[in-house]
């Protein structure tokens, strides 16, 4: 990964979610970090394709309510099918559903309707451990 910008995954079949997360997360989402670049994909296809190309992502975030392939199933398959994987933030509608993201090894869950502090926070941590990770 570049120090100049890390990459970022944002898989929603809904465009008006992919463009919330993509403005929460801003640029840059802590001042330590390097600026970000937001990749959007509306299909488990399209996500699977980019990681089998072997893009390298800091993070990716996963709507849990996508159709008709919603985030828990592709978390859960990234998890198994790609060793290393980046770090995943599952997006659910339901407190409710995070026991279900427990399952899936996502390293966090985020509430929807996005939350602009706790979410770029999160972003943040996750992005932190990944550079590490990767050094």
């Amino acid at each position: 990964m570049s120090d100049a910008t890390v990459k970022v995954l944002v898989f929603s079949d809904d465009r008006l979610v992919r463009e919330q997360i993509r403005l929460t997360l801003g640029r840059r989402v802590a001042p330590d970090l390097p600026q970000i670049e937001v990749f959007e994909v509306a299909t488990q296809g399209a996500v699977l394709r980019t990681l089998d190309a072997g893009t390298e992502y800091a993070l990716m975030i996963f709507d849990g309510d996508a159709q008709p392939s919603g985030g828990f199933g592709l978390a859960h398959q990234v998890k198994e099918e790609y060793a290393d994987s980046a770090p995943i933030m599952l997006l659910v509608t339901r407190e409710a559903d995070a026991w279900l993201a427990s399952w899936t090894r996502a390293e966090a869950v985020t509430p929807f309707p996005v939350d602009p502090v706790t979410m770029p926070q999160q972003a943040a941590h996750l992005i932190r451990a990944r550079l590490a990770q990767v050094a």
